[in-house]
């Protein structure tokens, strides 16, 4: 099953450099990394002689996911469980791409595969990963429906600090990712997952972000190959223009369009680009997914993206896609970002955004850069590294619920409550509370440097539009609980960021 993924090395090295204080311990440890032994494969009657089961904490496309805890060491895992096909088909050819690619791959920001466990006589396949307690989608999720609660979300909208250091996390990620030509082709906030910070985590891995789900993932070449024939990857409000537009050859840029995406909707709380899809089956012309680019963006040219002219729905002029309508001037995304920051900011904002929250205009320029209708000229995940905004304060840090030297979490997220939290009495994590940034309990004391996390949840939301798990009771409870409203926040009042 081993894959060589050393070759393509010469994407520039640099990228790995940028930010020294932040990524270098990472991208060093990334390197050792990639010379331990890869994950076991073993023969099993059923994953559960090893784990205890717990609840399904996700569906996909391709399988299931369970909370589980290990009978052995009392960890907390999750187990993937793909879906059996049709008789005689044997195993998933999506499970075996992600095991080969998860075997080879070693990288703080990347979901780490522990073991799979095969049984041959279904056949039927688990994969067994380390546990992370959230992603993206849900902590979205819960800034967008607790914004007045501000006991637990005293921003109302998400801090830049923990924006910039999700941002900063997942482009390490993606660089390590596309330096060893790997492309994910599926990026959205619920495969993109954030550690805890419980007893049962090492402490150098609370708060770090693992790119997770890697079952649409591909090694790409160059000169590219068709990838076209693999058909529609990407959910819709995350897919880059060229997709859109049917282009056969891809590489590593789609990724980077979903991250900007992904990097607006931290702002806004809810995506960008949101496109009613076509449910037809085949590659479909989504015509409403790019009117919502369009209008924002405005209507590309041949002369900022010359390769408009080769591809297929641009060429046949697929519901006249090429005719610039008045709408399709473009709002521009500095006005779209902010408009929408002040529509989802809470009550006692008065329609502003407070001022721990606003993103300063190297932002929007990064944001930019990453939403460039030319996949030639979009910015890779190695020059986002060397921005200039990581390197103004707030800087990003080893964990994104906590400012460096803080003892209180900057956002008390909620934890997802689960019938395996109780830790058995004797196993690793049995003394004391399984605290984390949703209860304000666990990490304690100074954040550690930058280490080598190990890993995380296993992806596998859903696959539709806005896909991911189900909000927790416990948040519910928690607005309900929520004190006053409290001393509101300074305001950012003039009509831009500043």
């Amino acid at each position: 099953m081993n894959i060589q993924l050393q070759r393509g090395q010469q994407y520039d090295s640099q990228a790995q450099r940028g930010g020294q204080g932040q990524g270098g311990t990472q991208n060093q440890q990334a390197q050792q990394n990639q010379t331990a032994a890869t994950p076991p494969i073993s023969s099993s009657s059923s994953v559960w002689d090893k784990f205890e089961k717990g609840d399904k904490i996700g569906e996909g496309t391709y399988g299931l996911v369970y909370h589980a805890r290990s009978k052995e060491t009392g960890g907390r895992y999750a187990i993937k469980q793909f879906k059996g096909g049709r008789e005689g088909d044997g195993v998933s050819p999506t499970a075996i791409r992600e095991i080969m690619l998860l075997r080879e791959m070693r990288h703080p920001n990347i979901v780490k595969l522990e073991s799979a466990y095969i049984n041959r006589s279904e056949p039927s396949l688990w994969l067994a990963f380390e546990y992370a307690e959230y992603d993206l989608y849900e902590m979205i999720k819960f800034h967008r429906d607790h914004k007045e609660n501000t006991r637990d979300n005293p921003f109302g909208l998400m801090p830049q600090y923990i924006v910039k250091t999700v941002m900063w996390h997942l482009l390490n990620g993606l660089s390590y990712m596309h330096q060893h030509w790997v492309v994910h082709r599926d990026l959205k906030p619920s495969n993109v997952l954030v550690m805890g910070e419980d007893p049962a985590v090492a402490p150098h891995q609370h708060g770090c972000v693992k790119i997770a789900d890697f079952g649409l993932a591909r090694i790409f070449q160059s000169p590219a190959r068709p990838l076209s024939d693999n058909g529609v990857v990407v959910t819709i409000w995350y897919r880059a223009p060229e997709l859109l537009l049917g282009a056969r050859h891809y590489t590593r840029a789609v990724d980077v369009w979903a991250a900007g995406c992904i990097f607006a909707e931290l702002l806004t709380l809810k995506p960008l680009f949101q496109g009613q899809e076509r449910k037809t089956p085949g590659n479909v012309f989504q015509a409403d997914q790019l009117d919502k680019i369009f209008r924002v963006l405005g209507h590309p040219s041949i002369k900022n993206w010359p390769e408009l002219e080769v591809l297929p729905h641009w060429v046949e002029n697929t519901d006249n896609v090429r005719v610039k309508r008045p709408e399709w001037s473009g709002t521009g995304l500095h006005t779209a970002v902010l408009e929408a920051m002040r529509g989802a900011a809470p009550s006692w904002a008065q329609g502003h955004v407070p001022q721990e929250c606003v993103p300063p205009r190297e932002a929007i320029d990064l944001m930019h850069r990453m939403l460039d209708f030319n996949p030639s000229t979009r910015t890779t995940a190695e020059e986002c590294l060397r921005h200039e905004w990581f390197r103004q304060e707030p800087k990003p840090g080893p964990n994104v619920f906590r400012l460096p030297g803080a003892s209180t979490p900057l956002v008390r997220y909620p934890r997802r409550p689960m019938s395996l939290d109780r830790v058995p009495a004797g196993l690793p994590g049995a003394a004391g509370a399984g605290g984390g940034p949703g209860d304000g309990g666990g990490g304690g004391g100074l954040p550690p440097p930058p280490g080598p996390p190990g890993g995380g949840r296993a992806g596998g939301g859903p696959g539709g539009p806005g896909g991911g798990m189900r909000g927790s009771s416990q948040a519910a409870a928690m607005l309900a609980q929520s004190g006053p409203q409290g001393k509101r926040r300074r305001m950012e009042n003039v009509p831009g960021f500043r």
